[in-house]
């Protein structure tokens, strides 16, 4: 449906447009992914003049006072802030499960480590899935419940391709709204705690003999059928969600701004949700500048990152390698285009992590009392060179995004910790000692390990 004909709940402020810049407005409620003229990527657009009748004090002072609310649904780290993502949706469509509000974790003891003064871990993994996926799936489900409520509405259920994360999160909140998940994922290639959760969870789970690119062209093709909506982050509404990473950030820190804020990245959904973010905050005056944001990359997956270093000249796609941070085994990212534009309106920079490298990161931050999944490895990895590489300063405020719990990777902990990861040195392995039940015993090894 065009702008002219959206349902009478909507504002008409906020409205799909085509990234590339195309003319033309879409409805939010209408299923369409791409713009029907030059077939980029659409973004949700919210017009500024309206959100600018509240000033930037009040809106960080509305913000500020939602934050961990039991006033439904403004507990959630991203319907606390329902004005910036869909300001029209009806209470009793919001599907949420409380999502975002995510700590800090102030790295201090890994961060003098690494030769930096102030280093934080955004716990994103700290959420109901135990990813940042929520964040995007609680927006794109509650618009999905709304659509459904519509007269003329095609949609019967929803649909995604996944390496794990996105596919538990989009069968847990389509579970709480009852609505019936497709999900396709590359037999194989995912973690049994990930596996296991959408067939807990009811969905139909399709376990496919290719990669994850290959899930996602089978996909787009059956999401053709507009019964069947796709939730992939091609899909902008899940960018909508995303983006309150970056202002819940902001927000943590009495809205200052950290110098760096490094991402693992895939699809590349994450970063660009990032900027998005961060660019309505200038728009309306919270800020006046922009974080350097890093696209990490998993070296057997990095596409961006060979973009990157070509000067964006074109798009790169690679047949993704096996990587233990399997959740950014994507060598065709969609959302290509919108994260260029994050990296350079921010100066920002694409490295990447070998396997060697992220495993060993991981290990050095369990050390210090976290639990790194190896996507948040690939992060450390890439921070750990930027520092010893003077690109980041010892007195910068940097961020890391940890994009999921540490607990949906434990084959890879028990597998580094018994140093049986193919082609990784695990130099920091510690496994049990066995000893046999005497206090000899026992005192004899607290005695050779810590010289008592």
């Amino acid at each position: 449906m065009s702008i002219e004909t959206l349902p009478e709940t909507s504002t008409g402020n906020v409205y799909f447009r085509c990234f590339a810049g195309c003319e033309g407005k879409h409805s939010i409620y209408d299923v369409i992914y791409r713009c029907p003229k030059c077939n980029s990527l659409l973004e949700v657009h919210h017009d500024r003049e309206p959100l600018k009748s509240r000033n930037a004090y009040k809106w960080q002072q509305l913000f500020d006072s939602r934050a961990s609310t039991t006033n439904w649904p403004y507990g959630s780290g991203v319907w606390g802030m329902r004005e910036w993502v869909v300001p029209d949706l009806l209470d009793e469509n919001v599907v949420s499960m409380c999502e975002g509000n995510t700590n800090l974790f102030w790295a201090n003891r890994l961060g003098k480590q690494l030769g930096l003064d102030d280093l934080w871990i955004k716990l994103c993994g700290n959420s109901h899935t135990g990813s940042f996926k929520d964040l995007g799936m609680t927006v794109l489900v509650s618009v999905v419940k709304q659509m459904m409520t519509m007269k003329d509405n095609p949609v019967r259920a929803v649909a995604c391709a996944s390496t794990g994360d996105t596919s538990a999160a989009l069968a847990a909140y389509a579970a709480y709204a009852g609505i019936p998940a497709v999900i396709f994922l590359p037999a194989g290639k995912v973690s049994t705690a990930q596996l296991i959760q959408p067939v807990s969870n009811g969905a139909h789970v399709l376990a496919l003999d290719t990669d994850f690119d290959g899930c996602m062209k089978i996909v787009q093709e059956v999401t053709q059928d507009q019964s069947i909506y796709l939730a992939n982050s091609m899909n902008s509404l899940r960018i909508e969600g995303q983006k309150t990473v970056g202002i819940e950030i902001c927000r943590q820190f009495d809205w200052e701004l950290p110098d760096w804020i490094i991402i693992p990245v895939g699809n590349l959904g994450n970063i660009s949700a990032l900027h998005k973010g961060f660019r309505l905050m200038m728009d309306l005056g919270l800020i006046h500048r922009m974080p350097r944001l890093v696209a990490a990359q998993a070296a057997q997956a990095d596409p961006f990152y060979k973009a990157f270093k070509n000067g964006f000249k074109e798009k790169v796609s690679v047949t993704a390698g096996e990587t233990l941070a399997n959740a950014i085994r994507i060598g065709d990212p969609v959302s290509y285009e919108k994260a260029v534009s994050a990296v350079k309106e921010t100066d920002g920079i694409v490295e990447q992590a070998t396997e060697q490298e992220l495993a060993a990161a991981c290990a050095k931050a369990d050390l210090t009392g976290m639990f790194a999944c190896p996507h948040t490895g690939v992060a450390l990895a890439v921070l750990e060179k930027l520092v010893a590489s003077g690109q980041i300063k010892k007195s910068d405020r940097a961020v890391v995004i940890s994009t999921a719990h540490g607990l949906k990777f434990t084959d890879f902990k028990v597998g580094y910790h018994e140093s049986k990861l193919d082609g990784v040195n695990s130099e920091h392995a510690n496994p049990p000692t066995y000893l046999p039940a005497t206090t000899a015993a026992v005192k004899e090894e607290i005695s050779k390990r810590l010289g008592l």
